[in-house]
């Protein structure tokens, strides 16, 4: 889920002597913290009905956390800080848990960001494809390393899976299996950890894959994923179009979309209805109506995210309140349901695609060309504990 010249760049960096092998002396965890001022949110006026957005501000140094001790909640903004009860209670009586955020949808990025954006791991050659196990530990592809790396709390990312078929995407099913989209195969993978993958779909119609780049998975089983040519040389190319499809429970394979220049990221909402699919070349994702058989129909624009920040629309994850969080245009790019952009998460380096996980599911975990991030947020990812 890289734009193309990212990726050639860093087939270039293998040809140069790259290797899995190289790979020993990358990911170590430095735990870097990025100052609350790089930071800085993007606040739109946005009409939820349009797909134009104007920045306002750009900006912010505001950021909170939550104490790790104690019963008050500690929100800073600018050179203030005040305490918070971990607790509210609105004028009906609910109540609002301060430690997993507001009961309402965030209207802002102040009701999203809940601390600073902490470097975990350094030294890759490209990252891509995060997955939170719920084991408690990070997986992430190095897609030119053939390498995917697993971090854990406290210590340095190490290789976990050589070679990962130059895998990109990555989830895990029901059974705790591991799904991958792989570049080198051409194909979509699954394994039981600590054995080989064996392959779920490589050829449409009888003709290869171009290079599956993105995968979502349903609650029955279906898997939708994206399959631009990024991995492939154009004289290996098989398929006319680079298209979106859809693996059904059975393992059956249809096509959802032809139409797409490069589709990239890919995402579910909420409660299954609606499929996000990133086309990175045209700057938008585009939303598919879900039947409860899981086929996708539709397929008209959702967000136009034309920006001159670093990246175009790549890798998403969704919040339980089914925000869009979309890699690109500096950073990380928060989009609401209705399609409103509440502002950008900024990151250093070109953002690739981002997973929420830790054990509350609170982290946003982006990872970031030769690097990986972690942010604290006051939204849960959705799907997760």
């Amino acid at each position: 889920m890289f734009a193309r010249e990212i990726w050639l760049a860093s087939l270039l960096l293998v040809a140069c002597g790259g290797s899995p092998s190289d790979t020993t002396e990358t990911g170590t965890g430095t735990g870097t913290t990025i100052d609350a001022s790089t930071v800085a949110s993007t606040t739109m006026s946005s009409d939820p009905a349009t797909t134009t957005d104007t920045p306002t501000t750009t900006a912010t140094a505001s950021t909170a956390s939550t104490a790790s001790t104690g019963s008050t909640t500690s929100v800073t903004t600018g050179e203030s800080t005040t305490d918070l009860p971990s607790s509210t209670t609105t004028d009906d009586g609910t109540t609002s848990d301060a430690s997993t955020g507001a009961i309402d949808p965030p209207a802002s990025l102040d009701d999203i960001v809940d601390g600073e954006l902490e470097m975990i791991a350094d030294g890759h050659m490209f990252t891509e494809g995060p997955v939170w196990s719920l084991e408690g530990h990070l997986l992430y592809s190095d897609i030119p390393a053939n390498t995917i790396f697993k971090w854990v709390e406290g210590g340095p990312s190490e290789p976990f899976i050589t070679p990962s078929g130059n895998s990109n995407g990555l989830e895990f099913d029901a059974m705790g299996r591991l799904l991958a989209a792989e570049h080198g195969n051409r194909r979509i993978s699954r394994r039981v950890l600590g054995q080989d993958a064996q392959t779920v779909v490589d050829t449409f119609e009888g003709l290869k894959l171009n290079s599956p780049n993105d995968l979502i998975l349903r609650s029955d089983g279906t898997i939708y994923f994206t399959d631009p040519p990024y991995g492939i040389q154009q004289n290996q190319k098989e398929l006319a179009f680079n298209g979106v499809f859809r693996i059904d429970p059975g393992g059956a394979l249809s096509l959802i979309a032809d139409d797409f220049d490069r589709p990239n990221g890919i995402a579910l909402s909420p409660d299954e209805t609606t499929l996000y699919v990133a086309d990175t070349a045209q700057e938008h994702v585009r939303s598919f109506a879900v039947a409860p058989d899981g086929q996708a129909s539709g397929g008209a624009v959702f967000i136009d995210l034309t920006n001159d920040l670093t990246g175009d629309p790549d890798g998403m994850a969704v919040d339980v309140f089914g925000d869009l969080f979309v890699t690109g245009g500096g950073g990380v790019r928060v989009v609401t349901p209705q399609g409103a952009l509440l502002g950008t998460i900024m990151v250093p380096e070109g953002a690739t695609n981002c997973t929420f996980g830790d054990l509350d599911g609170m982290s946003l975990f982006i990872t970031a060309q030769a690097k990986v991030y972690r942010i604290r947020l006051k939204v849960k990812g959705l799907g997760l504990p």
